[in-house]
């Protein structure tokens, strides 16, 4: 984690000077213990300027095999053109005398670390009350600035290198099988897939939605991509999970009559229009009473980013799973031209974010919708996500919705009778398994997405 200290010198920012110099001076008098040093320490976690030119100076005479000691290094510095500043000959020599035993280098190292962490600490809350004090921001937005940012020191702080696979597989392989094996449910929960309600789908990706996977669920316009996306929410909520829908098209209360349309089975239409009979409000009566305790969050801020969407997850805390509608109305964090780039940043974003919440993301995205016309053959393929960049790359799954239906009016479209009302759900790509074509159930009056088992029960 880099910090940019430019601008802050006023701060008083805390540093140990004895422990700097302790751990360079062990560099030049030990060159041994530099594997423990380069594994621990990053340039930046020094605060000297010259601390860090001789560090600099020692990992790249290091890099190309040679060997370290004081006259190699002054060799290096002169090279880079830093030998003055860092005080010449004389500086580098007063520390290598400075180490009192290169037994204790990592001692030296966790005391230069914990200073490191402190000023960005401090950094931070000039950063946070600089932009509190220019009154631009609406305080939400500056809470999530916050939040952000102390996590990503958090995260920063709690980074952990290689481990011997006989410890990966003693602490984490067998725990995992353990609890799988474990007749209590909810010791099964956090290693089992989070089930979609679509049970074959679930099969074909051993399990359901997997801990810190990116899922993309791609459709053409109109295929139904918000609806699949909400029935996946639900389904997950209704089985006590907690779900953050964020939606960058639909309001609030729209996504809640769809909701209701589905859970009570009554036409959107009529909730629409408030055609609503006595049975449609007794039906509404039950399905309100299904969705009491169902932990289904939806955020309808407009232009919101990525860092925005993980501070509003770390705030609400223990969130399962984290639906996105849809991935072309993110904003980046960077200003560009280049909208391709700019959803490659959102998409690394997002794989990113899901990694260290460790939960599943779930995005929607738009299909190019006149891809394969000429063919007569509608079916989309992974070359059809529109400002693709890295889509496909950071995925995990990629799910592509199509309902051969939907072009039944078209003169070139080979449609089947049998299709109607028949939804392919096409797994393109899956890290953890096969890819194939799962059909469901499409069920318009409700807009809603259903195993093929149920199909009876929804008509």
């Amino acid at each position: 984690m880099e910090s940019n200290l430019t601008g802050f010198e006023n701060l008083n920012l805390p540093y140990s000077l004895d422990a700097e110099q302790a751990v360079l001076g062990a560099l030049l008098k030990d060159p041994e213990c530099l594997p423990i040093v380069s594994d621990m320490l990053k340039i930046d976690h020094l605060y000297l300027p010259q601390h860090k030119a001789i560090y600099t100076a020692i990992l790249n005479i290091d890099t190309i095999g040679g060997r370290i000691d004081p006259l190699v290094v002054l060799e290096e510095l002169k090279k880079e053109g830093v030998y003055d500043d860092i005080g010449g000959k004389t500086y580098l020599m007063k520390i290598a005398d400075a180490v009192p035993s290169t037994k204790n280098v990592e001692s030296y190292i966790k005391i230069i670390i914990d200073k490191f962490y402190l000023r960005t600490l401090m950094v931070t809350a000039r950063e946070i009350l600089d932009a509190t004090s220019n009154g631009n921001d609406s305080p939400d937005s500056l809470l999530d600035l916050a939040e952000q940012k102390i996590y990503d020191i958090r995260r920063g702080k709690n980074t952990s290198g290689p481990a011997k696979i006989s410890d990966i597989v003693m602490s984490d392989v067998f725990e995992r099988l353990k609890k799988l094996a474990s007749a209590d449910p909810k010791e099964k929960e956090q290693y089992i897939g989070i089930p979609t309600g679509f049970s074959y789908l679930d099969k074909v990706l051993g399990g359901g939605f997997h801990r810190s996977d990116f899922i993309v669920v791609g459709a053409r316009p109109a295929m139904g991509k918000t609806s699949f996306a909400l029935n996946v929410a639900r389904n997950i909520a209704m089985k006590g999970r907690k779900v953050l829908f964020f939606s960058l098209e639909m309001s609030k209360e729209q996504l809640a009559q769809r909701i209701i349309s589905t859970e009570a089975r009554i036409v959107s239409n009529k909730l629409r229009t408030g055609d609503i009979t006595d049975s449609d409000w007794e039906k509404l009566g039950l399905a309100l009473q299904n969705l009491i305790n169902c932990e289904l969050y939806f955020d309808d801020t407009a232009n919101i980013n990525v860092p925005e969407m993980k501070a509003r997850a770390l705030r609400m805390k223990d969130i399962d799973c984290i639906v996105i509608d849809y991935l072309q109305l993110m904003s980046g964090t960077k200003r560009t031209d280049n909208r391709v780039n700019e959803v490659s940043e959102i998409t690394r974003s997002l794989k990113m974010m899901a990694k260290d919440l460790n939960i599943p993301v779930v995005t929607c995205s738009q299909l190019s919708r006149g891809v394969a016309k000429n063919s007569g053959d509608h079916r989309p393929q992974m070359t059809d996500l529109r400002e693709s960049g890295t889509i496909e790359q950071d995925a995990d799954i990629v799910l592509m919705l199509h309902r051969e239906d939907y072009y039944k009016n078209d003169p070139d479209a080979e449609t089947d009778p049998e299709s109607v009302n028949i939804a392919e759900v096409i797994v393109g790509k899956n890290r953890h398994g096969s890819t194939e074509t799962v059909k469901v159930a499409w069920n318009p009056e409700f807009t809603m997405f259903s195993t093929l088992e149920r199909i009876q029960d929804d008509r």
